[in-house]
């Protein structure tokens, strides 16, 4: 009897384990404000050692990433920077792509629809000739602070611009405040101050964890599934040190890294969208908001820490 009960156990665990092995978990990687955020912090020197850092961290990973450029940080006192344009080609060279964040990263909600798209192409100036130079398509757009626009007519006059110029809008699932880290790891750097720099990466860590675990909850709340996610992050000091470890929390997740359009692919990028509000929030929250869902699913959502907020010199969440 004792032998059969332990059998029987076996094959329930079995059952659990196989049912658990089938969860979807893939991500996509994207990281804005390239070539880098603070751009004008930095010594020529340090942007290039900042940027070998961030790609030796992808290379290591070796998953792929698409980079969202902003065409003002090629520009030094009004005028194309050699050396800016450069950090670019290191990308390209270690086979990563680039996609177009606009020119001086305005917002859809804040200037006409005009202005908006006159800064889409500007933001092609230097960046679509280096991409095809390198071998490559520009073909992949990010919306600056995540906004589309006040009202439908907006949104719907940007999506058709961005189509007729051959774009792909790259939206977010796994949205979070990364940059808030950044910022105050920065100023920890600043200050040579080792210890608030540690603190600052370990809660980073601890934070994106728990924004991966909620995200993924909100996906099989609005999905009944976990569909496949795309991360936004962003270029900077902070993921060129902790990039690596970050991907290893996801990995132990049990997530694949795979491309944007593998992402895409995924039947729920196809859901509707009419969200007009003023946030620059996750899809999965505007299809949610579509769809009529109550106060109580948007609950719980992981902030960042407040001593971090307080040591960037933002306010709460």
């Amino acid at each position: 009897m004792l032998s059969v009960r332990i059998i029987v156990l076996f094959l329930s665990l079995s059952s659990v384990l196989l049912a658990q092995g089938t969860v979807n978990r893939k991500v996509a990687v994207t990281m804005d404000d390239l070539p880098l955020q603070r751009i004008e912090k930095f010594s020529t020197e340090k942007l290039y050692g900042i940027t070998a850092k961030i790609i030796e961290k992808i290379k290591l990973v070796n998953a792929p990433v698409v980079g969202f450029v902003n065409g003002v940080k090629l520009q030094t006192e009004g005028k194309y920077d050699e050396s800016k344009i450069d950090l670019l080609k290191m990308w390209l060279n270690a086979g990563l792509t680039l996609g177009n964040h606009t020119y001086a990263h305005k917002s859809a909600n804040a200037v006409p629809v005009k202005e908006y798209e006159e800064d889409i192409l500007k933001g092609e100036a230097v960046l679509k000739e280096t991409v095809e130079n390198g071998g490559a398509e520009l073909i992949y757009f990010r919306h600056p602070y995540l906004q589309t626009g006040r009202s439908l007519e907006v949104k719907n006059e940007i999506d058709n611009f961005l189509k007729d110029h051959n774009y792909i809008i790259v939206p977010v699932t796994i949205d979070n405040s990364e940059w808030i880290f950044a910022s105050a790891y920065d100023k920890a750097v600043d200050s040579n101050s080792t210890g608030m720099m540690k603190k600052i990466g370990d809660e980073y860590l601890r934070y994106m964890k728990a924004k991966l675990d909620y995200w993924e909850s909100q996906s099989n709340a609005l999905f009944g599934r976990n569909i496949n996610h795309i991360l936004l992050i962003h270029a900077n000091t902070l993921n060129s040190e902790y990039y690596d470890q970050l991907c290893g929390i996801i990995k132990d997740s049990g997530y694949k890294f795979i491309s944007v359009d593998e992402a895409l692919s995924d039947p729920a990028y196809k859901s509707e969208d009419n969200f007009k509000g003023a946030g620059g929030i996750s899809w999965i929250h505007r299809w949610a908001i579509t769809q009529k869902k109550g106060k109580e699913f948007f609950g719980n959502e992981p902030v960042a820490p407040d001593f971090i907020m307080k040591y960037a010199g933002v306010e709460s969440e």
